[in-house]
């Protein structure tokens, strides 16, 4: 250790540092720079999975290469349609006459019981766009009304595409068409599996840049209030801001060879966390050897002696952070798996840069980059009889009274969490509505709730009878057919058939997962019957989140657990300090539902909240807890754990909370993309630092330890 910080810190060796680092960044930014991807978010389900071997039975099935854009016109104020608003939805009426073997006195009868037809309808606008075909000739269904007569739906296939580029274009030509001509008072909106997958890319869309600046923007200001400095904050920031984009670069790369797709809220989540982390590990390294700076003449001893001292905290605190996040490998979701990978990768870069980049930098500008607060030689270090050495004097005289104070306001925050509901339907997953929530609500309002996303049930030819029959009844099933093709054929490979299934309840609801959920009780014991489509798929995704979510906390707890042990070679202290970060993360779930609920109006907590919530929170938080005690056991070797203690929160009481405060807004930076999901994470992660950093590390943690006095370090034995 003591030569890589003489390496690092030497006159010739710290530019040759920079100089390698250098050297990696253009690699990066080079040769390994993979072309960007428009990619929506996605989450994988395994293989055998029901609802994905609905989508490959599919595959093999006519006609299934094709999707389609629901467009819902609906009167504003939800009364009938007008003739002027009909004749445009449904064209004009062409004349049926009888045929030649209709006597003259059955005509009138004959013509009253034919539908009538039209023609030049709103659907044949679209005709251009259409998939579909019959006898040569493009095709788009009519108009279908609603039975309250207040709305039309018209439904426009479409060939699938994996591109979100030609998705949006498409979409973006069609609710440009529908718009055309629109009669007074009549409502257009594109909706469907089409319309959601434009808008969800459209919030990806320029989402890294917007991370990227707001992030950088917060650091900036947060550095410059820390440091007071209008140079220091420059080094820290082009360090972590280069990290931030070879993070982006290599994870890519990871992933691309493990043959994983990393989305725009994966990418988004790494940079935050990728700033956060490697900003606090630079307040860090950037504390600890201005300390030294005061103690010593030549500034490379100072941060030979401060890299020495600093980096067990940053190597173990980085080391916590990627064992938990590698622990989402062993996810039922590629969403998951890909979010555990990118930002353990992240978090390797941080530390990288962080532990051998910045000190190098550092060393290399010398002490004239901290103007105009520069540390001279024979400096007093103010932190010995500033605030938080108060406080930490003030905590010792009545730990028990401070311990139980403390741990009383995070149960009051955590009992806010009573009531917590998980799961948000599809027309909730945006803090703003695109056009397809607002088109889906509009078709919900006079159309089955699973009108445009029906249930797929696939099933062997001879008990399509049997099967249609079970579901027929149900509660919640709102329509049950054999699924068609334009031109009114059976979909039938001649071994399976599809079978359309509506469902009552609005896509993603509870009313909805409980009829799917009956649906697959029913059909269970039918040979080769299979339920799939994308309520079935979301429902899956909800109780893949619940089953890892029952694997990976207990391992992540561990992971935490053992880390502590290693590096502080206790058992006392690990346990106490697990228990301060778990009460933290249900206080701060706590206190971000009652934010959700009372202030912001969220109806739940989307499915992967409580999940990324509780790895970060753990893993971060036990962060501070790290700085703070690592620091207590070097002083109490000197001091014993009490006057140890007191001269660790001085020390770092002013750089946790700058970092805290630091980490807190940067992951609240995540509410500026509309997602409801990054948003929660964001609330949830900030609150849960603040108090980390705040509560739990200034007061409780040093408390417990006070208490517990050098057994706290048990079952090792101290000097003192």
């Amino acid at each position: 250790m003591n030569g890589i910080a003489k390496f690092i810190s030497g006159r010739v060796t710290a530019p040759v540092t920079m100089l390698l680092a250098l050297f990696f960044a253009v690699l990066a930014f080079g040769p390994l720079t993979l072309a960007e991807e428009s990619v929506s978010p996605g989450i994988g389900l395994p293989k055998d999975n029901q609802t994905v071997l609905v989508d490959e039975a599919l595959k093999g099935l006519p006609g299934q290469d094709v999707t389609a854009a629901v467009l819902i016109y609906r009167t504003e104020d939800g009364s009938k349609l007008t003739d002027a608003q009909l004749t445009f939805l449904r064209g004009e009426e062409v004349p049926v006459v009888c045929a030649p073997f209709i006597p003259p006195f059955a005509c009138a009868d004959y013509i009253a019981e034919q539908d009538v037809a039209y023609d030049n309808g709103v659907n044949e606008k679209f005709l251009e766009f259409s998939s579909a075909e019959i006898e040569g000739e493009k095709f788009v269904p009519p108009a279908v009304f609603s039975e309250d007569g207040a709305a039309a739906v018209v439904t426009i296939p479409l060939t699938k595409s994996d591109n979100t580029e030609v998705i949006s274009e498409r979409v973006k030509e069609m609710r440009a068409v529908m718009n055309e001509d629109l009669p007074n008072g009549l409502i257009a909106k594109l909706t469907g599996a089409e319309g959601f997958q434009a808008d969800i890319s459209g919030v990806f869309a320029g989402a890294n840049f917007l991370l990227l600046g707001v992030t950088a923007l917060v650091v900036i200001v947060l550095l410059l209030i820390t440091y007071r400095s209008p140079i220091l904050w420059l080094i820290p920031l082009l360090v972590i801001g280069t990290a931030d984009r070879m993070a982006s670069i290599l994870a890519g790369q990871v992933a691309k060879f493990l043959d994983i797709t990393l989305d725009g809220s994966v990418t988004g989540i790494l940079s935050v966390l990728v700033f956060g982390a490697g900003t606090n590990y630079a307040l860090l390294i950037i504390s600890r050897y201005r300390e030294e700076l005061l103690l010593h003449e030549n500034r490379r001893d100072a941060m030979v002696k401060a890299w020495k001292q600093a980096a067990p905290a940053i190597f173990a605190s980085g080391s916590t952070v990627v064992l938990a996040l590698l622990t989402l490998i062993l996810a039922t979701l590629e969403g998951t798996r890909s979010l555990g990978i990118a930002c353990a990768v992240g978090i390797v870069i941080a530390m990288i840069s962080a532990l051998f980049v910045l000190p190098a930098a550092l060393v290399v500008f010398g002490r004239w980059i901290f103007w105009p607060v520069t540390p001279k030689l024979g400096g007093v270090n103010k932190t010995d009889n500033g605030l938080w050495a108060k406080l930490g004097r003030g905590v010792s005289k009545k730990p028990l009274i401070v311990a139980i104070a403390g741990f009383a306001v995070l149960g009051i925050l955590a009992s806010g969490a009573t009531g917590i509901k998980i799961g948000l339907s599809s027309t909730e997953q945006f803090t703003v509505k695109p056009e397809a929530v607002i088109g889906l609500e509009l078709l919900d309002e006079s159309f089955p709730g699973g009108q445009t996303s029906p249930t797929v049930v696939i099933a062997e030819n001879k008990h399509v009878d049997h099967v249609m029959e079970a579901i027929k009844g149900i509660n919640g099933v709102d329509e049950v057919t054999v699924s068609k093709e334009q031109s009114g054929e059976v979909i039938t490979d001649g071994a399976i058939t599809k079978i359309d299934v509506v469902l009552a309840g609005t896509s993603r609801s509870d009313e909805a997962f409980e009829a799917i959920t009956l649906i697959r009780e029913a059909v269970a014991d039918i040979d080769g019957t299979l339920v799939g489509g994308q309520d079935a798929q979301a429902l899956d995704q909800k109780n893949a989140y619940a089953v890892d979510q029952g694997l990976l906390i207990p391992l992540i707890l561990l992971l935490v657990f053992v880390v502590l042990v290693l590096l502080l070679r206790s058992l006392l202290a690990p346990i106490l300090l697990l228990l301060t970060v778990v009460a933290s993360f249900f206080a701060s779930m706590g206190a971000g539902w009652l934010v959700f609920t009372q202030l912001l109006g969220f109806p739940a907590l989307d499915l992967s909240v409580f999940l990324y919530s509780f790895l970060f929170l753990v893993a971060l938080g036990v962060d501070y807890n790290i700085f703070l005690v690592t620091r207590a056991q070097e002083e109490g070797e000197k001091l014993g754990l009490k006057q140890g203690m007191i001269k660790a929160l001085s020390s770092t009481g002013g750089v946790i909370t700058s970092a805290g405060i630091l980490l807190a807004a940067v992951f609240a930076v995540l509410g500026v993309l509309p997602l409801i999901a990054l948003t929660q994470i964001g609330v949830i992660v900030c609150i849960g630092v603040l108090l980390d950093t705040l509560l739990v590390r200034t007061v409780i943690v040093p408390a417990l330890a006070f208490m517990a006095g050098e057994k706290f370090w048990w079952p090792r034995k101290t000097a003192k």
